[in-house]
């Protein structure tokens, strides 16, 4: 097979993969939401359905895959393009995410550590993935990661009692504007990855 042809391929699965890793975790997110006795999603945390015997063990594989599908995406999106920093962001992004689902929020110290990672490292590659695409996902890309980064500092800021910026949308609400900007990115940069992929058929 040819150079181009391996680049190609990389480039398709990494495509996929990371398309499939918010549309999982989002459905995930939204059958939790639903089904958890008395959950809201502006008072509780994201985390708190991975605690909530209806819905852990729902939350805590979507998120455990959602690391996965982060890391080998990530590391095919490296076969594809060469660029030495994105397999170590990917992968630092996936283990917050598999160190979240596997450290509950019942074991708050370490979770929050996890939790923090995938906080910070998710957001970091959409900024950083701007250098890899064309046109207004480029900006799209650099946008949701800094929302999502403006989000942690004034979530972090609120739970440590320095000020309260949660706003209307409560402590649940604030976690998601951290989290969803750079799922909705997710699932618009592995459908650009896919694009000459679909293109040729």
């Amino acid at each position: 097979m040819r150079g181009t042809d391996l680049t190609d391929n990389s480039r398709t699965t990494a495509g996929i993969l990371l398309f499939l890793l918010p549309a999982q975790f989002i459905i995930a997110l939204v059958a939790g939401a639903a089904i958890a006795p008395g959950y809201s999603i502006s008072a509780n945390a994201i985390s708190d359905l991975g605690v909530i015997d209806t819905t852990a063990w729902l939350f805590n594989a979507s998120l455990f895959m959602a690391g996965l599908l982060n890391i080998f995406g990530g590391y095919f999106l490296y076969r594809s393009s060469g660029r030495g920093w994105i397999l170590p962001v990917f992968v630092l992004a996936g283990l917050g995410a598999i160190g979240a689902a596997v450290f509950t929020l019942d074991i708050p110290g370490i979770h929050g550590l996890f939790a923090l990672a995938a906080f910070v490292f998710f957001n970091v590659e959409a900024i950083a993935c701007a250098s890899l695409v064309r046109g207004p996902l480029k900006a799209i890309s650099i946008v949701a990661g800094v929302i999502g980064l403006i989000f942690l500092v004034t979530h972090a800021v609120s739970d440590f009692g320095i000020m309260t910026l949660y706003g209307p949308i409560g402590h649940g609400g604030s976690e998601r504007m951290i989290v969803y900007p750079a799922l909705f990115w997710l699932m618009a940069f592995g459908g650009y990855l896919m694009a000459p992929f679909v293109a040729e058929r």
